[in-house]
């Protein structure tokens, strides 16, 4: 650990190489952004600015410019429109992608100048990633941070050969892409990645011929599909880093299989930092705090002490842990999820936990959400070969009523859930791979059925609808005796009808003419949807039938382009 400049000391170094010729270009533009960014900032007043740009290495020059030029920075997780509402009471200015966001001059490179060891008390605001609840605001001093870039050198430094490439999956914007993508090459004098990688193919296709570090998330490694051909990617990649929850022991061995490396998984949070690694194809269960990390049991709770937390003290995880040799401890569940539903504590854990259980489940995650009779608990499951055979040989209900069995005996009846979502394919993620409660409850705010279209033409479609219990529109219509509202129908028309008829946008939108509602559509209802569009009259024709009958039909007229 001789000459660890550390973040505090990364730019200096850099400029020292630079000065020696002996950064790459790569180096030397990141050090002129940096300096371009350091004098926009300095000219820029306010002290806290937010800064979220997509590229590591943009993002990189950004950060270590405002650092220098004395701000406080703080990282929005994403753009979401209610993120960037609550970022308003966290920030001074905007900068990079962000709406009217600073930027230096076009073109511009700044001079190297000198770069002095920034303050230990250069601070980063950081937000949770918001899958245990409403993102949090974490605040971190450099010293924390710089701390933690030891620690993980420490660990896994002399592992990675020198000039080694990083690829990465997950964001920067979100304490471990910061950490693994920025902070830690930048302290360890190694090249960033250029930018984050989607999908499976982009990974095999960036590996090339040289060493490949791979920073990745359980959300990647839980889905590496046969199709692809791993055969670069296995020859290219050393080291394969995962982080942001648990990986199963099946994802592990895939990716074993695949790239031929067991993930070296990092637990930890955005409030204690990293905590401690292992890997499970010497490990299994069993994890080994990080350097400089001192843990202890607390009545079943882990509890961590590290430089990595913001003071001396001991910090309370909100997980349940075993000992397990003379340093190592097994994790046993989270203890900090736990909901009262009518008075009632229920464990969230518990219901994912035994839904998972399920011969016809391979994932479950369930979220609190309102509904007309109260708060009551909604479940997100992505099915197994099984279960998306049952779906589809036995239909959705007689699948959720399957469910709803394997909760009984060990939830409260209160805590079954009462919204479902079933999907065959991974649950939706954020740029860090993580499912969100924002994400989950997205999926329970779902108001159009699923659509199969069956004809297409110029003029005319006509599509199957799934009328899926867990839809929104039943909400509050009507407790008991739920049926899809009359406007829900309309909306369903014209949301639908842009999918396969040139209709103008709703926008646009005049009146409606001769509607009639003829029978009422209730739950698990199977309805055919028919559109007509008549460009002479600006009118979208709909009707809805079923086996039960016609139920509605109108006519949606629009406005003309000029009025």
């Amino acid at each position: 650990m001789t000459e660890w400049p550390g973040i505090r000391g990364a730019m200096a170094a850099l400029a020292r190489r630079n000065a020696s010729g002996e950064a790459d270009d790569d180096a030397a533009r990141l050090l002129a952004r940096a300096a371009a960014w350091r004098a926009a900032f300095a000219a820029a007043p306010g002290e806290r600015w937010a800064i979220y740009l997509e590229s590591t290495p943009d993002f990189a020059a950004a950060l270590l410019g405002a650092w220098h030029a004395g701000k406080h920075v703080v990282l929005p997780g994403d753009m979401r429109p209610d993120t960037l509402q609550a970022l308003r009471a966290h920030t001074d200015g905007w900068a990079g992608e962000l709406p009217q966001g600073l930027q230096p001059p076009q073109d511009a490179d700044g001079e190297a100048g000198d770069w002095p060891l920034l303050p230990p008390a250069t601070s980063i605001t950081l937000f949770t990633s918001g899958s245990t609840g409403t993102p949090e605001a974490i605040h971190k001093r450099l010293a924390q941070l710089d701390a933690e870039t030891r620690a993980l050198q420490m660990a896994f430094g002399t592992q990675l050969p020198r000039h080694v490439r990083l690829l990465t999956t997950v964001s920067h914007q979100h304490i471990y892409g910061l950490l693994f993508c920025v902070l830690w090459p930048l302290a360890a004098g190694r090249a960033l990645p250029h930018a984050r990688l989607a999908f499976h193919e982009e990974v095999v296709a960036a590996c090339g011929d040289a060493p490949v570090v791979l920073v990745s998330s359980p959300a990647h490694l839980r889905r590496m599909p046969e199709s692809v051909d791993w055969t670069a990617a296995r020859a290219a990649v050393c080291a394969l880093f995962s982080s942001g929850g648990p990986l199963p022991q099946s994802a592990a061995e895939d990716a074993l299989r695949h790239l031929g490396q067991s993930p070296i998984e990092v637990f930890g949070s955005s409030e204690t930092g990293g905590i401690a690694w292992r890997q499970r194809a010497h490990q299994q269960e069993r994890w080994t705090p990080l350097p400089g990390v001192a843990w202890r049991l607390q009545d079943g709770i882990l509890a961590v002490r590290s430089a990595h937390l913001p003071d001396d003290g001991w910090h309370l995880c909100a997980d349940r842990a075993l000992a397990d040799g003379e340093d190592g401890f097994v994790l046993a569940g989270r203890a900090d999820r736990v909901a009262k539903i009518e008075e009632k504590r229920v464990s969230l854990t518990r219901i994912e936990q035994a839904l998972a259980a399920s011969p016809l489940v391979q994932d479950a995650r369930v979220v609190l959400v309102d509904l007309d009779v109260g708060t009551r608990v909604a479940a997100a499951v992505v099915l197994n070969e099984g279960g998306a055979a049952m779906l589809a040989d036995a239909g959705r209900a007689a699948l959720v009523v399957t469910l709803r069995a394997t909760l009984a005996g060990s939830v409260d009846p209160l805590a079954h859930p009462r919204r479902w979502h079933l999907a065959t394919e991974a649950l939706p993620c954020n740029a860090q791979g993580k499912t969100t409660e924002v994400l989950l409850r997205d999926l329970f705010r779902q108001t159009l059925p699923r659509a199969i279209w069956i004809e297409s033409s110029e003029h005319a479609a006509a599509a199957m609808l799934d009328v899926g219990a867990h839809l929104a529109v039943f909400d509050g219509h009507f407790p008991g005796t739920p049926i899809v509202p009359g406007v829900a129908q309309v909306d369903w028309a014209m949301a639908l009808a842009p999918q396969r008829l040139p209709v103008p946008p709703r926008e646009r939108f005049l009146r409606l003419d001769v509607l009639k509602f003829q029978g009422i559509i209730r739950p698990g209802s199977q309805v055919r949807l028919d559109l007509e569009w008549q460009p002479a009259r600006l009118a979208l024709a709909f009707r809805l039938t079923s086996a039960s009958g016609p139920h509605a039909s109108g006519r949606i007229v629009f406005r003309s382009e000029h009025g």
